[in-house]
């Protein structure tokens, strides 16, 4: 897919179709009128008919008047005249989804903006891009009947823009498009089943990767040399499990980047079965999403290294299955993690923060400036936030703010939650250092202030993606989040 921007007059943009908002009550926005007085007027004339009321997300594809340089013009209903970013947003969906279905190659896409103070240029272009993307994603289907033939629609131009706005717009555009290509990474990886995307699997397109990108180097550790880290609470996570865990290990050198690496951490569970802390069967085909952070982390690679940010960044994923089998952990036992930590398996479901914070403390090596990790960690956090927000909860505020700025700027939104001591208190063990679970009471919290005791001396946050990074029912699947909410993040880390 091709983004442009476009500055000129509406009318005069060269397209198989254009693109114009119309208000609620049939009112045309001011981009809709030019094209109006272009037509002498009967696009007005048409909407008198009541076919068309401007409902948000409505549309209507319709023939192009005469005087029209395009072919096809398709109405928007953008709701009412004061648009706000979620309606912007919706609208630009339904658009593109639209023009999806029809045989158009090019199209240019006038709907009015928010106000500048809500959406700059550079943000305008960035989220149509992000925006486009998920509008034309398609499930990685395994189905065997025939599928619907892709679109053609190949080139998309959005605006207008100031000219003197134009250069801002088109590096938004670039990365609004490499955020989308990491998205559309992302979503395939996550919406794969637990049969196919195996930690070897996944360790395979890690290495793929790597092999598209000169200052991407990518390794994987095997099981003996995960043995040889001394990462005994990721090894009890896979000892149940006829599939071999895999340590993969991504580092981008950005150009002319001097500063320490950030590091990303992914949990990667291919599936989780809960192990001998057997889920209930319900909605336990939803598992295979359990690897949705490091699906994040893989995508957020690719973004980083198509942009070449100049960044130094690393990624560290663990990732394996949990399963039950004579092999298998059992709640009761007591493991040693990489950094000489004792463990106390009290429920073998809460198995995401034993392959972390081995992961954790692997990433101290790096001397990192800053360690974020992503997990699907807790049903705990979809309860306090639901599927809106992704939950932080960090060792530095300063850092927890940043991101939920940027999932601000992003429309990916972020809600700090506390990570203290308190917390950490609820996890004393009689018998080993800590215990992985403190019962039903902050579930969330207890579990971020977990990961905690291996992130002493570094800038750390932690993401909990359970609620926002796949959505269930009808419309089950990735989401593709928090990947625009990660881009915004080292973007402006990087100083760009």
């Amino acid at each position: 897919m091709q983004f442009e921007i476009f500055t000129g007059s509406t009318a005069q943009v060269q397209a198989d179709c254009i693109v114009v908002g119309v208000h609620e009550g049939s009112a045309l926005s001011p981009l809709a009128a030019a094209l109006d007085r272009q037509c002498a007027g009967k696009l007005t004339r048409f909407l008198k008919s009541g076919d068309f009321t401007g409902r948000l997300g409505e549309t209507l594809l319709l023939p192009a008047f005469a005087r029209m340089k395009a072919e096809r013009i398709l109405l928007v209903g953008q709701g009412r005249t004061e648009v706000n970013r979620k309606a912007w947003r919706k609208a630009l969906h339904a658009a593109v989804s639209a023009l999806s279905r029809t045989r158009c190659k090019t199209a240019a896409i006038a709907l009015t903006r928010p106000a500048p103070r809500e959406l700059d240029d550079y943000l305008f272009a960035r989220s149509a891009a992000e925006i486009a993307h998920a509008a034309l994603y398609r499930i990685n289907d395994l189905k065997s009947g025939k599928k619907p033939a892709p679109p053609v629609l190949a080139r998309l131009k959005f605006g207008p823009v100031r000219p003197t706005a134009a250069a801002s717009a088109r590096r938004g555009l670039t990365h609004g498009n490499a955020s989308g290509n990491g998205a559309l990474l992302m979503r395939n990886l996550a919406n794969l089943p637990g049969n196919v995307c195996t930690p070897s699997y996944l360790a395979e397109q890690a290495l793929r990767l790597g092999e598209q990108h000169a200052n991407l180097a990518v390794r994987v550790l095997e099981e003996a040399e995960i043995r040889a880290e001394k990462m005994g609470c990721f090894l009890a996570v896979t000892a149940g499990s006829e599939q071999p865990p895999r340590f993969i290990i991504m580092e981008y050198k950005g150009p002319r980047a001097r500063r320490a690496p950030l590091v990303l951490v992914g949990k990667g569970i291919t599936f989780d079965t809960g192990g001998i802390s057997l889920k209930d069967p319900g909605a336990m085909d939803e598992m295979k999403f359990d690897m949705s952070g490091a699906a994040a982390v893989i995508g957020a690679m690719a973004t980083v290294a198509e942009l070449q940010l100049p960044l130094n960044v690393v990624a560290l994923i663990p990732t394996c299955e949990n399963m039950p089998s004579g092999r298998a952990i059992k709640p009761g036992d007591i493991v040693t993690s990489a950094a000489g930590l004792t463990v106390e398996i009290l429920n073998t479901d809460a198995e995401g923060r034993l392959i972390l914070c081995d992961a954790l403390h692997y990433a101290r090596r790096y001397k990192p400036q800053a360690v974020v990790d992503l997990a699907t960690l807790t049903g705990a956090c979809v309860i306090a936030l639901g599927h809106h927000h992704t939950g932080i909860m960090a060792n530095d505020d300063a850092l927890a703010q940043e991101l939920v700025e940027s999932g601000l700027r992003a429309d990916d939104r972020a809600w700090q939650l506390p990570c203290t001591e308190e917390y950490a208190e609820q996890l004393k063990s009689n018998f080993a250092d800590l215990a992985n679970v403190a019962g039903r009471d902050g579930g969330a919290l207890t579990a971020a202030a977990f990961l905690g005791k291996f992130t002493t001396g570094m800038s750390w946050a932690h993401m909990d993606i359970a609620g926002s990074t796949y959505a269930s029912g009808a419309n089950k699947g990735s989401t593709g989040r928090p990947m625009a909410l990660l881009t915004d993040f080292l973007v402006r880390r990087a100083g760009r």
